[in-house]
């Protein structure tokens, strides 16, 4: 049987919180699952798994925690009508995005990779303008160390659940 995966990075309680704020009155996917920041989503047959799992093991032993920090709220208008908080890209989190995405199954990903934390879409264009238009003036300045990553599943009922977890633990 063919199941949805995502490997995603949870953020603290801290910035769940502060995104959640939003996302409760402007995601759908709210109750769905917390915020995260995707590194990769894919489909396989369960048999995979094992070896999927292996590779992230040896992923996360080859890399170190890093800071993640957070300075704004922006949006991938006129592609879409999402609106997120824009996640500074490192060297270190393009790598873990780059090895995760060279050595597990699925496709190589439509768009460049914009790290971010979702936190609207499903918008009409009248309400993210209203919304992107009164967020974008928020001050947002988060910090935190990024020490692990998570392999998700898609239960039936659209929600997702926590398959493994990957500690970052390069020596």
């Amino acid at each position: 049987m063919t199941t949805k995966f995502g490997i995603v990075i949870f953020p603290s309680k801290k910035l769940q919180d502060l995104a959640n704020s939003y996302r409760k009155r402007y995601d759908p996917h709210y109750a769905l699952i917390p915020p995260h920041l995707t590194l990769k989503a894919f489909s396989a047959e369960d048999e995979q798994m094992k070896a999927v799992s292996e590779t992230l093991h040896n992923i996360a032993a080859e890399t170190n925690p890093f800071q993640l920090s957070i300075r704004k709220v922006s949006s991938f208008q006129p592609v879409n009508n999402v609106i997120y908080l824009k996640v500074n890209p490192t060297e270190e989190l393009n790598l873990l995005h780059e090895k995760v995405n060279d050595n597990i199954l699925g496709d190589k990903p439509e768009y460049a990779f914009v790290p971010h934390i979702t936190i609207g879409q499903k918008l009409s264009n009248d309400e993210h303008s209203d919304v992107f238009g009164s967020l974008k003036m928020d001050r947002v300045e988060h910090e935190e160390i990024v020490d692990r990553f998570h392999l998700l599943y898609q239960l039936e009922n659209g929600s997702w659940s926590v398959y493994e977890t990957f500690r970052l633990r390069k020596e």
